[in-house]
């Protein structure tokens, strides 16, 4: 039985009064009531609602004067029979930031409740909406009911149908493996939104193919990016595109393939995720990116600044709606980036606070989430947030990204010259010499620094329409002030907060007369 299916079962059975059922799948909602309603084992008539139609029994004609809300209700409450009656734009009249809700609705919606959990009639009323909108008054009446989306069975079974319907007219070469990779693509997606892009993908070419999972995706990444809290990022660099950070690439390195089944019967959790600190520019951001390609999976940006946009109670809504579409998704890499702003000094016990509740919201489904949903952190201040968010059991781990130390300065060099070292700028030999004294140049430079100075010298070249010479590096990184030296106390104050509380991201560098270079 469906999850959802079999939670209503059990709130009918007892006889809650007033439901809601926060779904943009209007329709969905609808069939899986009537369906559980069928299924009851004591029989109950089914009333929809909405603004349009007004009221109508189902498989009857709509009742006469029955649009106004405030008029129907107290009718709805002389209705002498059991029964389920479902709204379905009600919460247009409940309020919201800009404006109060309607009082004869509310007082009515209050009656209503009092009858039906003081009346003999077993009678509920559900609200279906796409937001929630629950006034004060309402609050303590209302039980909301979760309805998720599609999970990769019902995927499954759409796509399957449509490649069944489609059959004489779409030549279908996928095995098992495309298959789930199509499947897979269309996950945080309403079933609507997935038939969609599952006829888009047959429609271009007239064939289905595992490569087709690149059309759905596209069409997720608009579906994602019109809710404004998340952005789908397709992203080509892989984690040897990130110069250094040899601790850290090789703890995410080892929770590769986290979420098969196989990692699972090897009695594996699935990792929370990691917190990445440490000083701008140094490779935080492109480490996020480049996990999820390197592990295969969607890399999906929550943008928390627009979590707190919108009315009064919107940004918890927000951040649940959020978090629920990334569980759907699953399995994927989330990345929360510059998490540090909105909930600096936030305290997840603070009242009625808005970023406190928030916050809360988010810790504790950081602490209990059972879908492999990999959370990647990354934060500048990370000496501004609250404990809570700090202490064991949140993250996995905590990094701490350094500047770059000598032999990372030549790798991010080598990198960078590799990829921009093109066309009439590929004239200049990259040797060890110059990358062992570029690397000395730039101590205190980040990686950003490093690259930006890059870019200055490749303008000096084309400037004069000739190719890049080391002058003009050694040129462009004399001209440079790095952050360290502009901000060096603050790097200090970094540093020392991070000793005792995050793992270096990159591995300690020794002379080689160390005695702890042996056997290294």
């Amino acid at each position: 039985m469906h999850p959802f299916r079999r939670t209503l079962t059990h709130l009918l059975q007892a006889r809650f009064p007033l439901l809601y059922v926060e779904a943009f799948e209007e329709q969905r909602v609808l069939d899986e009531i009537a369906a559980t309603v069928a299924e009851l084992e004591s029989p109950r008539a089914l009333w929809h609602w909405s603004t349009t139609d007004g009221m109508r029994r189902s498989g009857g004609l709509p009742e006469r004067n029955t649009h106004d809300p405030a008029q129907l209700l107290p009718r709805v409450r002389r209705i002498g029979e059991e029964a389920v009656f479902v709204f379905s734009d009600l919460h247009a009249f409940l309020g919201d930031g800009t404006r109060p809700a309607d009082l004869h609705v509310v007082r009515a919606l209050r009656d209503l409740v009092r009858d039906f959990r003081s009346g003999h009639l077993a009678r509920t009323a559900i609200i279906v909406a796409p937001i929630l909108r629950i006034p004060p008054e309402l609050q303590k009446d209302v039980t909301v009911v979760d309805f998720a989306l599609p999970d990769e069975p019902a995927i499954r079974g759409l796509l399957d149908g449509m490649i069944s319907e489609q059959q004489d007219t779409v030549t279908v070469t996928l095995d098992d493996h495309g298959r789930d990779r199509l499947i897979r693509a269309a996950l945080g997606m309403t079933l609507f939104e997935a038939e969609k892009a599952f006829a888009l993908a047959m429609v271009d070419g007239s064939s289905l193919t595992e490569s087709d999972a690149e059309v759905v995706l596209t069409e997720k990444a608009q579906s994602i990016r019109k809710s404004g809290l998340l952005e789908l990022v397709r992203t080509e660099v892989n984690l040897g595109d990130v110069g250094g950070l040899g601790e850290l690439k090789a703890w995410l390195e080892k929770r590769r393939d986290f979420w098969l089944a196989e990692a699972v019967a090897y009695g594996l959790p699935a990792p929370k995720g990691v917190l990445i600190t440490g000083v701008p520019g140094c490779g935080k951001t492109l480490t996020a990116k480049a996990v999820a390609a390197a592990w295969g999976l969607p890399l999906i940006r929550l943008d928390l600044g627009r979590v707190f946009v919108g009315p009064s109670g919107a940004s918890d809504h927000n951040m649940r709606a959020a978090l629920a579409t990334a569980e759907t998704s699953a399995p994927c890499v989330l990345w929360v980036d510059e998490i540090d702003n909105p909930f600096a000094d936030a305290d997840a016990s603070g009242g009625t606070d808005t970023s406190a509740r928030v916050f809360g919201t988010f810790l504790t489904w950081l602490q209990e989430k059972t879908r492999p949903v990999f959370v990647i952190a990354t934060a500048n201040s990370v000496e501004n947030l609250p404990p809570d968010f700090l202490r064991k059991g949140r993250f996995d781990e905590i990094f701490f990204v350094d500047l770059p130390r000598a032999s990372e300065r030549e790798a991010i060099w080598r990198l960078h010259l590799a990829r921009r070292r093109t066309g009439p700028a590929a004239g200049l030999d990259i040797t060890p010499t110059l990358l062992h004294d570029l690397a000395r140049d730039t101590e205190g430079f980040s990686g950003t620094e490093i690259e930006q100075a890059l870019v200055a010298g490749l303008f000096d070249a084309y400037s004069a329409r000739r190719p890049l010479d080391a002058a003009d590096l050694f040129h462009s990184v004399a001209n440079t002030v790095p952050l360290s030296a502009l901000h060096g106390d603050q790097i200090t104050a970094w540093r020392e907060w991070a000793k005792p509380r995050a793992v270096p991201a990159s591995r300690m560098e020794f002379p080689d007369d160390d005695p702890r270079t042996r056997g290294r």
